[in-house]
Protein backbone atom coordinates (compact mmCIF):
# COMPACT_ATOMS: atom_id res chain seq x y z
CA UNK A 1 0.00 0.00 0.00
CA UNK A 2 1.14 3.37 -0.95
CA UNK A 3 1.34 6.07 1.51
CA UNK A 4 -0.52 9.18 1.34
CA UNK A 5 1.21 11.93 0.29
CA UNK A 6 1.47 14.19 3.57
CA UNK A 7 3.44 11.44 4.76
CA UNK A 8 5.92 11.00 1.87
CA UNK A 9 6.55 15.05 2.16
CA UNK A 10 6.71 14.36 6.48
CA UNK A 11 8.87 11.17 6.99
CA UNK A 12 11.41 11.96 4.64
CA UNK A 13 12.38 8.80 2.64
CA UNK A 14 15.35 6.24 2.70
CA UNK A 15 16.89 6.70 -0.57
CA UNK A 16 19.49 4.77 -2.61
CA UNK A 17 20.82 5.06 -6.18
CA UNK A 18 22.81 3.60 -8.32
CA UNK A 19 24.59 5.13 -11.45
CA UNK A 20 26.64 3.41 -13.82
CA UNK A 21 27.45 4.25 -17.31
CA UNK A 22 24.47 3.59 -19.24
CA UNK A 23 21.70 3.16 -16.38
CA UNK A 24 20.28 5.01 -12.99
CA UNK A 25 18.63 2.99 -10.31
CA UNK A 26 16.61 4.59 -7.84
CA UNK A 27 15.10 2.80 -4.77
CA UNK A 28 13.27 4.73 -1.96
CA UNK A 29 11.55 3.73 0.91
CA UNK A 30 9.19 5.56 3.98
CA UNK A 31 11.17 5.05 7.27
CA UNK A 32 9.19 1.85 8.23
CA UNK A 33 10.57 0.13 4.89
CA UNK A 34 7.53 0.64 2.66
CA UNK A 35 8.54 0.24 -1.39
CA UNK A 36 7.62 3.97 -2.54
CA UNK A 37 9.78 4.21 -5.86
CA UNK A 38 11.83 1.29 -7.47
CA UNK A 39 13.12 2.67 -11.24
CA UNK A 40 15.56 2.26 -13.39
CA UNK A 41 16.46 4.73 -16.16
CA UNK A 42 19.13 6.23 -18.78
CA UNK A 43 22.22 7.56 -17.36
CA UNK A 44 23.81 8.48 -20.70
CA UNK A 45 24.54 12.18 -19.51
CA UNK A 46 25.97 11.56 -16.20
CA UNK A 47 29.41 12.80 -15.28
CA UNK A 48 30.89 13.06 -12.07
CA UNK A 49 32.40 16.22 -12.69
CA UNK A 50 31.72 19.33 -12.01
CA UNK A 51 30.01 18.69 -8.99
CA UNK A 52 27.50 21.38 -8.91
CA UNK A 53 26.36 20.10 -12.30
CA UNK A 54 26.46 16.26 -11.28
CA UNK A 55 24.23 17.26 -7.91
CA UNK A 56 21.70 19.08 -10.43
CA UNK A 57 21.23 16.24 -12.74
CA UNK A 58 20.70 13.77 -9.64
CA UNK A 59 18.30 16.18 -8.10
CA UNK A 60 16.06 16.00 -11.21
CA UNK A 61 16.79 12.56 -11.98
CA UNK A 62 15.81 11.95 -8.18
CA UNK A 63 12.35 14.25 -8.78
CA UNK A 64 11.22 12.30 -12.04
CA UNK A 65 11.67 8.69 -10.04
CA UNK A 66 9.86 9.68 -6.63
CA UNK A 67 6.62 10.09 -5.54
CA UNK A 68 5.46 13.68 -5.99
CA UNK A 69 5.53 15.85 -2.84
CA UNK A 70 8.26 13.42 -1.18
CA UNK A 71 10.96 14.61 0.85
CA UNK A 72 14.52 12.68 1.66
CA UNK A 73 15.57 11.88 4.78
CA UNK A 74 18.75 9.85 3.85
CA UNK A 75 20.29 9.51 0.65
CA UNK A 76 23.01 7.50 -0.50
CA UNK A 77 24.69 7.80 -4.17
CA UNK A 78 27.04 5.68 -5.77
CA UNK A 79 28.27 6.37 -9.09
CA UNK A 80 30.39 5.67 -11.85
CA UNK A 81 33.50 8.40 -11.56
CA UNK A 82 33.04 8.98 -7.83
CA UNK A 83 36.89 7.33 -7.91
CA UNK A 84 38.21 9.23 -4.93
CA UNK A 85 37.39 10.71 -1.75
CA UNK A 86 37.91 14.87 -2.94
CA UNK A 87 35.46 14.05 -5.72
CA UNK A 88 32.54 12.47 -3.26
CA UNK A 89 33.17 14.93 -0.93
CA UNK A 90 33.14 18.00 -3.12
CA UNK A 91 29.39 15.79 -4.56
CA UNK A 92 28.06 15.98 -1.16
CA UNK A 93 28.66 19.18 0.03
CA UNK A 94 27.00 20.07 -3.81
CA UNK A 95 23.80 18.14 -2.25
CA UNK A 96 23.75 19.18 0.77
CA UNK A 97 23.45 22.94 -0.82
CA UNK A 98 20.60 21.80 -2.55
CA UNK A 99 19.10 20.45 0.69
CA UNK A 100 19.98 17.18 1.27
CA UNK A 101 21.46 17.46 4.31
CA UNK A 102 22.18 13.34 5.11
CA UNK A 103 23.60 12.31 2.32
CA UNK A 104 26.39 10.07 1.32
CA UNK A 105 28.18 9.28 -1.90
CA UNK A 106 30.51 6.55 -2.82
CA UNK A 107 31.93 4.91 -5.80
CA UNK A 108 28.62 2.12 -7.37
CA UNK A 109 31.76 -0.35 -6.79
CA UNK A 110 31.03 0.57 -3.37
CA UNK A 111 27.61 -0.98 -3.52
CA UNK A 112 28.49 -4.30 -4.06
CA UNK A 113 29.57 -5.68 -0.56
CA UNK A 114 26.31 -4.36 1.40
CA UNK A 115 24.23 -5.27 -1.62
CA UNK A 116 25.27 -8.92 -0.57
CA UNK A 117 24.46 -8.92 3.22
CA UNK A 118 28.21 -8.49 4.04
CA UNK A 119 30.09 -5.85 6.35
CA UNK A 120 33.03 -6.76 4.16
CA UNK A 121 34.64 -7.49 1.47
CA UNK A 122 36.10 -6.17 -1.79
CA UNK A 123 33.85 -5.23 -4.67
CA UNK A 124 34.13 -5.93 -8.72
CA UNK A 125 32.26 -4.44 -11.38
CA UNK A 126 32.26 -5.70 -14.65
CA UNK A 127 29.51 -3.79 -16.35
CA UNK A 128 29.88 -0.55 -19.11
CA UNK A 129 33.73 -0.48 -17.61
CA UNK A 130 35.62 -1.89 -14.87
CA UNK A 131 36.78 -0.73 -11.09
CA UNK A 132 37.53 -2.21 -7.98
CA UNK A 133 36.83 -1.36 -4.87
CA UNK A 134 37.74 -2.01 -0.80
CA UNK A 135 38.68 -0.40 2.40
CA UNK A 136 41.60 -0.91 4.68
CA UNK A 137 41.71 -1.69 8.41
CA UNK A 138 41.19 2.14 9.08
CA UNK A 139 38.14 2.16 6.93
CA UNK A 140 39.64 4.46 4.11
CA UNK A 141 38.35 3.49 0.30
CA UNK A 142 40.89 1.63 -1.70
CA UNK A 143 40.11 2.17 -5.67
CA UNK A 144 41.77 0.05 -8.38
CA UNK A 145 40.92 0.32 -12.26
CA UNK A 146 38.19 2.42 -13.62
CA UNK A 147 40.67 4.24 -15.87
CA UNK A 148 37.86 4.53 -18.66
CA UNK A 149 37.06 2.52 -22.43
CA UNK A 150 39.78 4.54 -24.18
CA UNK A 151 42.73 2.58 -22.02
CA UNK A 152 41.47 0.81 -19.54
CA UNK A 153 38.48 -1.55 -18.12
CA UNK A 154 39.56 -4.40 -19.82
CA UNK A 155 36.42 -6.70 -18.62
CA UNK A 156 33.98 -3.99 -19.16
CA UNK A 157 31.71 -4.04 -21.97
CA UNK A 158 33.12 -1.42 -24.06
CA UNK A 159 36.80 -2.64 -23.22
CA UNK A 160 36.21 -6.18 -24.12
CA UNK A 161 34.60 -4.99 -27.47
CA UNK A 162 38.06 -2.48 -27.79
CA UNK A 163 40.39 -5.97 -27.13
CA UNK A 164 38.18 -7.84 -29.29
CA UNK A 165 38.33 -5.67 -32.17
CA UNK A 166 42.28 -5.23 -32.13
CA UNK A 167 42.61 -8.92 -31.91
CA UNK A 168 40.76 -9.58 -35.05
CA UNK A 169 41.79 -6.85 -37.27
CA UNK A 170 45.33 -8.19 -36.44
CA UNK A 171 44.84 -11.46 -36.86
CA UNK A 172 43.59 -10.41 -40.54
CA UNK A 173 46.78 -8.33 -40.94
CA UNK A 174 48.46 -11.23 -40.09
CA UNK A 175 46.50 -12.86 -43.02
CA UNK A 176 45.57 -15.70 -40.77
CA UNK A 177 41.90 -17.12 -41.47
CA UNK A 178 39.17 -15.69 -39.20
CA UNK A 179 38.61 -18.50 -36.17
CA UNK A 180 34.84 -17.15 -36.15
CA UNK A 181 35.92 -13.70 -33.71
CA UNK A 182 36.09 -11.32 -36.74
CA UNK A 183 32.70 -12.73 -38.30
CA UNK A 184 30.72 -12.12 -35.34
CA UNK A 185 31.92 -8.74 -35.07
CA UNK A 186 31.11 -7.59 -38.77
CA UNK A 187 27.94 -9.32 -38.11
CA UNK A 188 27.47 -7.32 -35.15
CA UNK A 189 28.10 -4.04 -36.37
CA UNK A 190 26.43 -4.55 -39.86
CA UNK A 191 29.61 -4.10 -42.07
CA UNK A 192 31.09 -5.87 -44.56
CA UNK A 193 34.80 -6.15 -43.79
CA UNK A 194 37.77 -5.63 -41.32
CA UNK A 195 38.40 -2.04 -43.13
CA UNK A 196 34.81 -1.05 -42.15
CA UNK A 197 34.86 -2.46 -38.83
CA UNK A 198 37.47 -0.40 -37.72
CA UNK A 199 35.93 3.11 -39.46
CA UNK A 200 32.37 1.79 -37.30
CA UNK A 201 34.20 1.26 -34.43
CA UNK A 202 36.55 4.83 -34.72
CA UNK A 203 33.63 7.00 -35.80
CA UNK A 204 31.65 6.39 -32.81
CA UNK A 205 34.48 6.05 -29.97
CA UNK A 206 31.93 6.24 -26.88
CA UNK A 207 31.19 3.41 -24.19
CA UNK A 208 27.26 3.90 -25.38
CA UNK A 209 28.20 2.95 -29.20
CA UNK A 210 30.80 -0.03 -28.16
CA UNK A 211 30.12 -2.05 -24.90
CA UNK A 212 26.53 -2.97 -26.90
CA UNK A 213 28.47 -5.31 -29.06
CA UNK A 214 30.37 -7.37 -26.15
CA UNK A 215 27.89 -10.41 -25.94
CA UNK A 216 28.96 -10.90 -29.86
CA UNK A 217 32.54 -12.04 -28.33
CA UNK A 218 31.18 -14.56 -25.49
CA UNK A 219 28.89 -15.43 -28.67
CA UNK A 220 32.20 -16.40 -31.04
CA UNK A 221 33.81 -17.81 -28.56
CA UNK A 222 31.06 -19.96 -27.03
CA UNK A 223 31.33 -21.12 -31.11
CA UNK A 224 34.88 -21.87 -30.54
CA UNK A 225 37.01 -18.52 -31.62
CA UNK A 226 40.10 -18.96 -29.84
CA UNK A 227 40.97 -15.05 -30.43
CA UNK A 228 37.51 -14.23 -28.75
CA UNK A 229 38.04 -16.79 -25.60
CA UNK A 230 41.78 -15.07 -25.27
CA UNK A 231 40.46 -11.82 -24.99
CA UNK A 232 37.78 -13.22 -22.70
CA UNK A 233 40.54 -14.74 -20.40
CA UNK A 234 42.46 -11.35 -20.47
CA UNK A 235 39.22 -9.26 -19.28
CA UNK A 236 39.24 -12.19 -15.91
CA UNK A 237 43.37 -11.94 -15.61
CA UNK A 238 42.42 -8.07 -15.54
CA UNK A 239 39.86 -8.29 -12.66
CA UNK A 240 42.15 -10.48 -10.32
CA UNK A 241 44.39 -8.23 -10.86
CA UNK A 242 42.40 -5.42 -9.16
CA UNK A 243 41.90 -7.96 -6.45
CA UNK A 244 45.70 -8.19 -6.41
CA UNK A 245 46.36 -4.67 -5.77
CA UNK A 246 43.72 -3.91 -3.56
CA UNK A 247 44.84 -6.76 -0.74
CA UNK A 248 48.59 -5.53 -1.73
CA UNK A 249 47.00 -1.98 -0.27
CA UNK A 250 45.34 -3.79 2.89
CA UNK A 251 41.76 -4.22 1.49
CA UNK A 252 39.76 -6.20 4.71
CA UNK A 253 37.57 -8.81 3.94
CA UNK A 254 37.12 -12.50 2.71
CA UNK A 255 34.92 -12.30 -0.06
CA UNK A 256 35.15 -10.86 -3.72
CA UNK A 257 31.55 -9.81 -4.86
CA UNK A 258 31.32 -9.09 -8.70
CA UNK A 259 28.09 -7.24 -10.31
CA UNK A 260 27.79 -5.31 -13.53
CA UNK A 261 25.63 -6.36 -16.90
CA UNK A 262 28.93 -8.44 -18.04
CA UNK A 263 30.09 -10.75 -15.35
CA UNK A 264 26.31 -11.38 -14.26
CA UNK A 265 25.19 -12.17 -17.84
CA UNK A 266 28.23 -13.75 -19.15
CA UNK A 267 29.46 -16.86 -16.88
CA UNK A 268 32.53 -17.45 -19.31
CA UNK A 269 34.01 -14.62 -17.60
CA UNK A 270 32.61 -15.14 -13.76
CA UNK A 271 33.77 -18.83 -14.02
CA UNK A 272 37.42 -17.25 -15.45
CA UNK A 273 37.45 -14.93 -12.37
CA UNK A 274 36.43 -17.49 -9.89
CA UNK A 275 39.49 -19.99 -11.11
CA UNK A 276 42.06 -17.18 -11.21
CA UNK A 277 40.84 -16.09 -7.41
CA UNK A 278 41.26 -19.89 -6.24
CA UNK A 279 44.77 -19.89 -7.73
CA UNK A 280 45.83 -16.32 -6.43
CA UNK A 281 43.49 -15.92 -3.58
CA UNK A 282 42.38 -19.41 -2.30
CA UNK A 283 40.89 -17.77 0.81
CA UNK A 284 38.88 -15.50 -0.72
CA UNK A 285 34.83 -16.50 -1.68
CA UNK A 286 33.04 -15.55 -4.78
CA UNK A 287 30.40 -14.32 -5.01
CA UNK A 288 28.08 -13.53 -8.42
CA UNK A 289 25.43 -10.82 -7.07
CA UNK A 290 22.29 -10.89 -8.45
CA UNK A 291 20.35 -8.03 -6.42
CA UNK A 292 20.96 -5.07 -8.09
CA UNK A 293 23.72 -2.72 -6.33
CA UNK A 294 20.90 -0.25 -5.72
CA UNK A 295 19.86 -2.55 -2.89
CA UNK A 296 23.34 -1.73 -1.34
CA UNK A 297 23.00 2.66 -1.34
CA UNK A 298 19.31 2.15 -0.12
CA UNK A 299 21.26 -0.31 2.93
CA UNK A 300 23.69 2.29 3.74
CA UNK A 301 21.15 4.79 3.37
CA UNK A 302 19.13 3.31 6.25
CA UNK A 303 22.18 3.35 8.31
CA UNK A 304 22.56 6.62 8.21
Amino acid sequence: MTPPDDALAHEGLVVGMDVGGTKAAVRATTADGTLVADVVMSSAEWDAEPADAAAGWLVEVLGRALPAGASIGALVIGAQGLDNPEVAHDLEAALRSRGHGRVRCVNDAALLVPAAGLDAGLGLIAGTGAIGVAVDPSGAALVTGGWGWVIGDEAGGAGLVREATKAALLAHDDGEPDDGLLGALLADFGVTDAERLARAVNDDPTMASWAPHAPAVFRAADEGSALAADVIRAGAEHLVRLVDQLRRRGAVGDAVVAAGGVITAQPRLADAVRELLAQRHPDLRFIVLHEPPVAGAWFLASRL
